[in-house]
């Protein structure tokens, strides 16, 4: 989902972090205590993250303080960084991560230096390079940014619901260099505060504690405050800057939105608070105070970030029924795995994502119920088999080996497998103690970077304990490491999916009508497996049929318009053209625009001059993310 960066260097060791021994909160009483052995005490060095220019095994960074003005007119943020470091006693010199960014000076605390920056890897921007004299601890950078900045998209007022101007910053994984310059590693937490000023009738909001919503009048503009206290990695500081409300969802839940876009956001939310309250209930206190969730114009790539205290999501979330709001529960899971205890490296992104999905299910069934659970499942199953089937082999490992990140991960594997494997442990050991685990994993390794390797030690330290029959039974090696599927993992069983495998084998081989199938009582994974289980290849008359049965053209959740477009286009359907157009040109979201743009294309003479011409329409509302996915697609080698 992410771009590709190649990779520098490995082998050095990053310190332990110890930015967690700022926090002032009390672990909570009914936090299970788990002694730490001592050789997991010891080994607190992580490898050199081959993404990043950093060094932080001689100076690194602590905090950053922000200071900065958005410019619409030219498309830049300009300003001050002031970043608090901490070094070795004999490092003469501290390396952060800049990409495109304008540095007009640099000095410390005690003197100016002399910086370079040395391009290093084109797609990995460069290295900034600043001596340091003895005594000093703090860098203050000023700069601004590209109008290419690869983390910020600027709206104009045609582009969003309310006709202003409209920011958003997307730093996952490594695009907070194009407009912060820091160390820009996950293994690298660090706090930050923030002095935002932006045009008068615009609102700023961050991954922050938030100051006055109103802000403060400055000349030429309105200044907003914020803070994160909580060391985060810096992928996770977040900006976004439009014509912006509020609406109060519960005690410490609420939901921001343009003013058109507010109601039918807070309408969907409304089971914001029990879900915090369903994810306390399993692992432990939400620890970040606020849990907001900001719903961004459509150009916004991805389905939810999950930036700390403020979730950045999609619009293509609001069907209007709550039925797509497992996206929510997926983003407030990450408070705990990501945000809280995070790859250090994104050769290890599975940590994030496959943790997460196991939560976001474990939340969906204790509010929902385990039949809905069970059928996400299902479906993520198949999106398993499929991505082994498409292969490499190679692309199919937890761990991805080498010098590969983030970009390199099928979706499949990182969410689906990684969340499968949590699951085939959970049927192993029992689901109250796998409870017990995660929860005290969780608190263990809170505000702290993991690797594979180290939870792998974690795991069988605290749970495993040497018993050489539950090792053979858990493959924990082949499931983290081999490709494909271990012997030991269970495909799923939905009872909700038996009668839709009923009324797909009678559309199919009997040729009943499918307007006998009782869609309108179906929810939307029963009418997504529907869709997704039908034959491939279906005549025009077949197609016909089913988009009279149920207005499939113009149906208004995303998730079911995206699987018909899916089908009908691979069968040359003419009728969906148009809706695949009206879809394309009103929505970025990537896991939506890159397939159809591909379906597309690979029909040849038919589909190929459909995609040329909705994209060349479509482009510039699509965030750089995405256009750099799908200028690989439409136009190939560019």
């Amino acid at each position: 989902m992410l771009v590709r960066r190649t990779l520098l260097g490995a082998g050095l060791a990053i310190p332990a972090l110890s930015a967690c021994a700022a926090i002032t909160e009390r672990t909570p009483d009914w936090l299970p205590r788990a002694t730490t052995p001592d050789f997991l005490r010891r080994d607190t060095t992580l490898p050199r993250d081959p993404h990043s220019h950093a060094r932080p095994e001689e100076a690194r960074v602590k905090h950053v303080s922000l200071d900065l003005t958005a410019d619409f007119e030219r498309k830049v943020l300009h300003g001050t960084a002031t970043l608090d470091i901490e070094r070795r006693a004999d490092a003469d010199r501290i390396f952060l991560d800049v990409d495109g960014l304008l540095i007009k000076s640099v000095r410390t605390n005690v003197g100016e230096p002399t910086w370079r920056e040395t391009r290093r890897r084109t797609d990995m921007g460069s290295a900034l390079e600043i001596p340091l004299w003895p005594g000093a601890n703090q860098i203050v950078i000023e700069y601004e940014t590209s109008p290419q900045a690869g983390a910020l998209q600027w709206l104009e007022p045609a582009q969003t619901a309310s006709g202003k101007h409209f920011l958003f910053s997307q730093g996952q994984a490594i695009l907070t260099r194009t407009w912060i310059p820091t160390q820009d590693s996950p293994g690298i937490r660090q706090t930050y505060d923030a002095r935002i000023t932006v045009p008068r009738d615009l609102k700023a909001v961050m991954s922050a504690d938030m100051g006055p919503r109103r802000g403060r009048r400055v000349r030429g503009g309105r200044r907003f405050r914020f803070r994160m206290d909580q060391p985060i990695p810096p992928y996770l500081i977040a900006l976004a800057v439009g014509d912006i409300q509020f609406r109060r969802i519960g005690r410490r839940s609420g939901v921001y939105a343009e003013p058109s876009v507010i109601d039918a956001a807070a309408n969907e939310f409304v089971d914001l608070e029990r879900m915090i309250d369903a994810a306390e209930d399993l692992y432990g206190g939400y620890r970040w105070g606020r849990y907001d969730v900001l719903v961004l114009p459509p150009s916004f790539p991805y389905g939810g970030m999950e930036n700390p205290k403020l979730t950045f999501a999609t619009p293509t979330i609001l069907a209007g029924d709550r039925s797509l709001v497992s996206l929510i529960a997926h983003e407030l899971a990450h408070s705990w795995s990501g945000n809280l205890v995070t790859n250090a490296l994104w050769s290890d992104f599975w940590l994030n994502e496959g943790f997460t999905n196991y939560f976001e299910g474990r939340i969906t069934e204790a509010l929902y119920g385990e039949d809905l659970a069970a059928m996400q499942n299902v479906l993520a199953w198949a999106d398993i088999q499929a991505a082994i089937a498409a292969g490499p082999a190679d692309s199919t490992r937890l761990h991805l080996p080498g010098e590969r990140g983030a970009e390199d991960y099928v979706a499949a594997i990182a969410y689906d497998k990684g969340a499968l494997f949590l699951r085939t442990i959970e049927a192993a050991i029992g689901r109250d103690r796998m409870d017990r685990y995660l929860r005290a994993y969780f608190d263990r390794n809170a505000f702290q970077p993991m690797t594979t390797e180290r939870f792998l030690e974690d795991f069988r330290y605290h749970v495993v304990r040497g018993d050489e029959a539950l090792e053979q039974s858990l493959q924990l090696d082949a499931w983290a490491h081999e490709p494909g599927l271990p012997s030991n993992a269970v495909e799923p069983r939905a009872t909700g999916f038996e009668e839709v495998a009923h009324f797909v084998n009678d559309f199919a081989n009997a040729g009943s009508p499918p307007a006998a199938a009782p869609w309108e009582n179906w929810g939307t994974l029963q009418r997504q497996r529907y869709l997704q289980t039908l034959p491939r290849a279906l005549s025009q008359a077949q197609l016909d049929t089913l988009e009279r049965a149920f207005g499939l053209n113009e149906i208004g959740n995303s998730e079911v318009l995206f699987d018909w477009l899916s089908l009908a286009l691979r069968n040359r359907y003419e009728p969906a053209v148009a809706p695949t157009e009206r879809f394309l040109t009103r929505m970025g979201r990537g896991k939506f625009v890159r397939p159809l743009y591909r379906a597309m294309m690979d029909q040849g003479d038919w589909g190929q001059p459909y995609a040329r011409r909705i994209y060349a329409a479509a482009r510039a509302g699509y965030h750089p993310i995405v256009q750099g996915q799908v200028d690989r697609i439409v136009t190939p080698g560019s």
